[in-house]
């Protein structure tokens, strides 16, 4: 009765069953993945209802790639960042994911590949599955600080790949691609008659105070960018994204009518947000200087604890949400998260979630409360040291 392409293992896996039992047991859980801007006390109410409320919502004006002033919002977001880009390239949708499934339509025929990094966030799996696209890794490599392997990259290319996907900065990895990276890949996507493909959810998220460089910038390979509200101004519950289109002009052209024709025909995004995304958008630095401040705070921290202890330590990253803690192989990642969970109550993400090529990794949620990451992170570091002792 049901199609292969959802054909997936929906059984929960064992830390999500002690997860949910923890939780209706009514034990205390330290949720050290918390990445939902919305539970980590950066609500700004009043400001957000009132964008809402505007009378124009009650008109009905369709417009395929999104009302004007609303992408006009979107290319002053990237002036701000030294970067011009035509409200013309502009496609408003209600997710990142939807722009996925948009591109991955006017791209791939079914059994088409699409490159992905590895380690990576496991959505784009079940992205392409939906619409009959096939994933094949590439791998990003760690040398005090992560890049991408682009001789394993270019050997990843087959006659069926149709684009290369680059998270910028990466998630959970946090690295970002530098001006080389950028050049490369657009010289690997024109030799190769590729499209590129780059989420910059996290963009403004970097560590660093110089403005980083956006894949929105460039126009020699056929490129598509995205981003939201989501992350930029912490409001996943809004459900408003973007998809820019540059590159070459012809080619562009074609991209751009086909996916006016997608959008046209499911008119996806409503009024009301759309009219009320130039005031969400400015809301982004109040919530990124605090969400910045946390972040900084929180490594802080972890570095401070693991500086008294040698068992465990840090991934460098240069930004976004999450940071990556290498501990010593005792087991699979998988039955350490579950022994912290059920044991010190505590809750983090196995390396395996995002593909790591080898157990050690385990990663944590830097917009955690600072209370909560602080107690969260010295339960993890003392269990690690007690089963050390116990078995040397």
């Amino acid at each position: 009765m049901f199609s292969d392409r959802t054909a997936w293992n929906l059984e929960p896996n064992p830390l999500s069953k002690a997860l949910a039992n923890r939780l209706a047991s009514g034990e205390p859980v330290i949720d050290l993945t918390e990445s939902n801007p919305t539970k980590c006390g950066f609500i700004e109410a009043e400001q957000i209802l009132g964008a809402l409320s505007q009378p124009a919502s009650l008109n009905y004006d369709p417009a395929p790639q999104g009302l004007l002033p609303s992408r006009n919002a979107v290319a002053n977001y990237y002036r701000v960042r030294n970067c011009v880009v035509n409200v013309n390239d502009i496609f408003l949708t209600t997710s990142t994911s939807e722009a996925y499934s948009f591109l991955f339509r006017i791209l791939c025929n079914a059994g088409d590949e699409v490159l992905i990094p590895q380690p990576g966030y496991p959505l784009f799996n079940f992205l392409a599955d939906i619409q009959d696209v096939a994933t094949v890794p590439y791998p990003l490599i760690y040398d005090y600080g992560w890049q991408i392997d682009f001789h394993a990259l270019q050997r990843a290319i087959a006659p069926r790949t149709r684009a290369i996907i680059v998270v910028n900065p990466n998630n959970p990895t946090g690295h970002f691609c530098k001006a080389d990276d950028m050049h490369r890949l657009n010289q690997i996507c024109l030799e190769h008659d590729l499209a590129l493909i780059a989420d910059e959810v996290f963009l403004d998220f970097s560590l660093g105070k110089e403005i980083l460089p956006t894949f929105a910038s460039s126009n020699k390979a056929l490129t598509f960018t995205m981003s939201g509200l989501s992350k930029i101004s912490g409001l996943p519950q809004m459900k408003v994204a973007w998809l820019i289109a540059t590159g070459p002009v012809t080619i562009k052209q074609q991209a751009a009518a086909r996916l006016e024709m997608i959008a046209d025909t499911y008119l996806s995004m409503n009024t009301p947000m759309q009219l009320a995304l130039p005031a969400l958008l400015e809301l982004r630095h109040n919530f990124q200087q605090q969400c910045l401040e946390r972040m900084r705070n929180n490594l802080a921290q972890l570095d401070a604890m693991l500086s008294r202890q040698k068992l465990c330590t840090r991934l460098n990253l240069d930004g976004g949400w999450y940071a990556i803690v290498k501990v010593p192989v005792t087991g699979t990642d998988d039955d350490l998260a579950l022994e912290l969970l059920n044991t010190r109550g505590v809750y983090v993400h196995p390396g395996h979630f995002y593909d790591f090529p080898a157990d050690g990794y385990l990663v944590v949620s830097l917009i955690t409360p600072e209370v909560q990451f602080a107690t969260g992170m010295q339960a993890l570091v003392a269990l690690i040291g007690e089963k050390l002792r116990k078995d040397p």
